[in-house]
C-alpha cells in the first residue's frame, strides 16, 4: 500500500517507476490530468500512441470524443480527473497483462484516495474489470451504477469503440446521459477508511 501523500509526490514516483516491463518500451509515463478535487473521475485502460508521446491521458481521437461527450452533458474536461489503470503504454495497444495491472494498482488506488471522487467512470472492459473485479460483460453492464465502499462505479463503452460503430456511439451517448443523472442524485455516504490490501484485480 502506497502512502497517499499528494498528487505531485505520487506523480514523481510514477514518473520514475521501473517495476514492470512497460517501463522499457514507453516514451513517457502518463500519470493523469484534471481537477485534483474532482467529483467525477474517469479511468481508461492505458495510454495510446499519442498519449505516450504527450504524457497526457485521452488526447488522441478517443480523447477528443470524450471531451465532446462531456460537453454534451454540461461538463468541462478541466472539471474532471482522467487517468488509466496502467500508466505506461502497452506495446501495440494490447490489453495490459495481469502482472502489469497488479503493479500499477497501488498507484491507481492512491489516486482514488487523494482525489476522493464520488463517481468513478470505467472507460471500457479492461478498466471495468479492474474496478469491479474479474471479467465483465461491458455490453450488458454499461451505463449502470455499482456502489463500492461509498463510491459509484459506472462502466461505459470505451470511446475508441464508439469511433468504429454508430451503434456503439449511441450506447456511449446513453451512458453519458446516465452519468449526468447519477451526478445530479444525492451523494451516497462517505466511504469508510481504505482497506489495507486490494483484491487480486478489483480495487474495491
Amino acid at each position: 500500500m502506497l502512502e497517499s501523500g499528494t498528487l505531485s509526490d505520487l506523480k514523481e514516483t510514477v514518473d520514475g517507476c521501473t517495476l514492470c516491463a512497460l517501463s522499457k518500451s514507453r516514451t513517457h509515463p502518463v500519470f493523469g490530468d484534471g481537477r485534483e478535487t474532482a467529483e467525477l473521475m474517469f479511468v481508461g485502460e492505458g495510454p495510446g500512441r499519442v498519449e505516450d508521446r504527450m504524457a497526457l491521458p485521452f488526447v488522441g481521437p478517443a480523447g477528443k470524443l470524450l471531451d465532446r461527450l462531456l460537453k454534451n452533458i454540461g461538463i468541462e474536461r478541466e472539471d474532471v480527473y482522467i487517468t488509466n489503470v496502467v500508466k505506461c503504454r502497452p506495446p501495440d495497444n494490447r490489453d495490459p497483462e495481469p502482472v502489469e495491472l497488479r503493479t500499477c494498482g497501488p498507484y491507481l488506488q492512491a489516486q482514488f484516495e487523494i482525489i476522493n471522487p464520488r463517481i468513478i467512470c470505467a472507460l471500457g472492459r479492461v478498466a471495468a474489470g479492474v474496478l469491479l473485479g474479474g471479467n465483465v460483460r461491458i455490453t450488458r453492464m454499461h451505463g449502470n451504477k455499482f456502489e463500492r465502499e461509498g463510491r459509484l462505479i459506472v462502466p461505459v463503452l470505451h470511446p475508441a469503440a464508439a469511433l468504429r460503430s454508430v451503434d456503439n456511439m449511441r450506447m456511449l451517448e446513453y451512458d453519458f446521459d446516465m452519468l449526468r443523472l447519477y451526478l445530479d442524485e444525492d451523494p451516497p455516504p462517505a466511504p469508510p477508511p481504505a482497506k489495507q490490501e486490494e483484491e487480486q484485480l478489483g480495487l474495491f
